[in-house]
């Protein structure tokens, strides 16, 4: 579940959706039963929806359009 925060997070952009991808990785059936880091399981699929939203936030800073429309993410 996404995190909302009240004050904007440190480390810059996608940080606050970079801490929620690796809480949903951290809380996921496949690092805590299984015992397999989370990088294993981001292979296996697992928190997808976040993975996708950080990918677009962070190509979104690469975008020379976004000054205009912002950044996607929160």
């Amino acid at each position: 579940m996404p995190q909302y925060y009240e004050d904007k997070p440190e480390g810059g952009a996608c940080s606050g959706l970079r801490e929620d991808l690796g809480l949903c990785l951290l809380q996921s059936d496949c690092v805590i039963q299984e015992g397999k880091s989370p990088r294993e399981c981001l292979k296996e699929g697992y928190c997808k929806a976040l993975k996708y939203s950080f990918f677009e936030c962070k190509r979104s800073t690469l975008d020379t359009r976004a000054r205009f429309r912002g950044r996607k993410g929160y």
